[in-house]
């Protein structure tokens, strides 16, 4: 009865899915302002997510996943993130995310006018994301 006692409800919803609901005992994952741990009654809070790992410790274990980008929703009983994408590791395409990878280090590299940088960056951190998911 007392691990009941520590879990909350957390879904992880993208554009296409609910990505995952159950419940967990801890979530970690990066937010724009660095890495965070929430439990049961964190206080509440909303803040935006930033591309990372989300590791769900629950009732059968560790799960990691991918996620990249959007808003995290902390209340005292329930976890809710609404993410652009969010990928189990099985579900990543490793050469697809080399690929990404190596175009956004050249445009990166390029230093052209016409590169958004903050865009180049952005998909180079989801790549790298997705790459690190698979090792």
């Amino acid at each position: 009865m007392a691990e009941d006692n520590r879990n909350f409800q957390l879904e992880i919803i993208t554009p296409d899915r609910v990505f995952y609901k159950g419940m967990a005992s801890m979530v970690e994952f990066t937010s724009v302002d660095g890495e965070m741990g929430v439990y049961k009654h964190h206080i509440p809070l909303t803040t935006v997510l930033a591309p990372g790992i989300v590791s769900i410790t629950g009732p059968d274990g560790k799960k990691e996943a991918a996620v990249h980008a959007g808003f995290v929703q902390i209340l005292g009983e329930k976890v809710t993130f609404l993410a652009e994408i969010a990928e189990w590791p099985d579900e990543i395409d490793v050469s697809r995310a080399q690929a990404a990878k190596a175009r956004a280090e050249e445009r990166l590299r390029s230093h052209s006018a016409e590169v958004d940088v903050a865009r180049a960056e952005i998909a180079l951190k989801k790549a790298l994301v997705r790459i690190g998911m698979k090792h």
